[in-house]
């Protein structure tokens, strides 16, 4: 029988105590800086096709324009807190990661901004959250391994 749960996803080393919130912080810490200059090196790339007609063109306009500015200016002045609080949503998160990214909010602020959220996340999914999220995948095992009639 298989079984799913916390052993097969996280490394033997990390699965309870300070190890556990490391590993977790680690994860999360990595995930949010990868899709911020995965989204900053899209912005960088459309800024580059700055002069070009057709799509390319279009983009870099869209992207020197005013919807982009308004966005850096409300993350500079909100990101200290709607970054580190998107940490506690689902789906939300990477939007205003990619979205910080996009705007080319200043890195070192989006950096600061992001930590708390980072530390909560960890703690949420190394007190439980993990626990429940190995349950539901057990349990959908279970009902998905059983015979059907």
């Amino acid at each position: 029988m298989h079984t799913a749960g916390i052993d097969n996803m996280v490394p033997e080393f990390a699965r309870e105590g300070i190890f556990l919130f490391v590993f977790l912080f680690g994860v999360v810490f990595f995930r949010a800086q990868s899709t911020y200059w995965l989204a900053r090196g899209v912005a960088s790339g459309a800024m580059r096709a700055s002069g070009r007609t057709g799509f390319l063109g279009a983009v870099a306009r869209w992207f020197d324009g005013p919807v982009p500015r308004k966005g850096a200016a409300m993350l500079d002045k909100w990101g200290i807190i709607a970054i580190p609080l998107c940490f506690l949503t689902v789906g939300i998160q990477t939007a205003i990661n990619a979205g910080a990214g996009l705007v080319r909010m200043r890195w070192t602020t989006y950096t600061i901004a992001m930590i708390p959220g980072c530390v909560l996340w960890a703690l949420l999914y190394g007190l439980g959250m993990l626990a429940v999220f190995a349950a539901a995948v057990r349990a959908i095992a279970d009902t998905s391994a059983a015979p059907s009639r």
